[in-house]
């Protein structure tokens, strides 16, 4: 609750322990009910968790992802992607990365996209994850899902960093579809080149500042033992030729649907994780423990559920319904109100002028249990 409030440290529950507001939304009584837990509370609980123990939350937040549909959906497309968190001391797991010129975790998060619900967030080291590490993490995480959904159809979806060929292949034994980002290369370049020739003469020939068009073909690297479906989208422009490939093992679809709908689409994952990040504070991973640190990219992925949830509870045609977390936090939470308690109720009261009143009302007769 702290956390999507705003108040991403554990210092903060000193100060908000004795908070009305935050004893109500945890079953205690405003002003009778027993303080909160404190700082050194919070920091020990963080710290408690036994391996086991994290494991198990981090499969509750997979069990959490399921639960949150009423039936199983046909299809899922899901995101897997990894973001920079510098580190702001010697925290185990923390590596220097090249690329960012930083010592850092690169925590691997998953993504449905199309709801923007989370599926898994996984504190690792800050390096590029192997084709083993890769794999066992889709492994995990498919196999958690179909527990639920066992007929449900996975779609999963990620960069360059995940077109492992460990990963592919397990996908490929279990009838999960897949589409990878794939690094090009003279060989992926020679075997597109009619095509990428076609677009430079067009190009050159017309006046249209950007040609574009699409390839496919049959690749096989040398670590794969096998030829895979890649298809390219090459672009020429004033800034010369430009080509970007993928690598999947759907086999029926256009490589421009392939690459534009598709795979691009996943450029919203980035979106979700600078929420995650900028407005709930996922990198706030100061513990030294990584067990800890663990703990506390689940407590920040819960705050993501639940302002997540409050936004699913507004109503579509209310501009609310699209707002960003930091928007909901601002005209819905952290807004003035008297809590008054009496002898058999609790009375909570807002300003007169309060401009969001009436989507107040709408939001709690949505969120009410339903009657038997």
């Amino acid at each position: 609750m702290a956390i999507a409030c705003g108040y991403e440290d554990g210092n903060d529950a000193d100060h908000l322990r004795s908070d009305p507001g935050f004893k109500l939304a945890c079953g205690r009584l405003p002003d009778s009910g027993e303080d909160l837990c404190s700082q050194p509370t919070v920091s020990r609980w963080e710290n408690a968790p036994t391996r086991h123990e994290v494991a198990a939350m981090s499969y509750a937040m997979i069990d959490l992802y399921c639960a949150s549909y009423a039936r199983p959906p046909r299809e899922v497309t899901l995101d897997i992607d990894d973001t920079v968190d510098v580190v702001h001391g010697a925290q185990q797991l923390s590596l220097f990365n090249t690329h960012y010129g930083e010592r850092c975790f690169l925590p691997m998060q998953v993504y449905e996209t199309a709801t923007a619900r989370p599926v898994a967030v996984l504190l690792r080291s800050g390096k590029t994850p192997s084709g083993r590490e890769v794999c066992g993490q889709i492994r995990r995480l498919v196999r958690r899902i179909r527990m639920h959904w066992p007929t449900t159809k996975i779609t999963l979806r990620g960069d360059s960093h995940y077109g492992r060929h460990e990963a592919m292949t397990w996908c490929e034994a279990n009838a999960v579809n897949y589409i990878f980002g794939l690094a090009g290369n003279d060989v992926l370049d020679r075997k597109v080149e009619a095509a990428a020739d076609d677009v430079r003469v067009r190009w050159a020939e017309g006046e249209a500042p950007v040609v574009r068009r699409y390839a496919e073909t049959r690749y096989g690297a040398g670590s794969w033992k096998c030829e895979r479906r890649a298809a390219a989208r090459i672009e020429a422009s004033s800034n010369g030729l430009d080509i970007r490939y993928v690598v999947t093992n759907i086999p029926r679809a256009s490589a421009e649907w392939l690459y534009d709908t598709l795979y691009c689409e996943r450029g919203q994952t980035e979106n979700l994780i600078k929420l995650h990040k900028t407005q709930l504070a996922s990198d706030r991973t100061s513990c030294r423990s990584p067990l800890a640190n663990q703990v506390r990219l689940i407590l920040h992925t819960a705050a993501y559920w639940l302002l997540l949830t409050l936004r699913d509870a507004i109503p579509t045609q209310h501009v609310l319904a699209r707002a960003e977390f930091k928007t909901l936090r601002l005209r819905l939470i952290k807004i003035a109100a008297r809590v008054i308690e009496t002898a058999t109720r609790v009375r909570i009261a807002f300003a007169a002028s309060c401009p969001e009143a009436g989507l107040f009302s709408a939001i709690a007769r949505w969120l009410q249990p339903a009657g038997p």
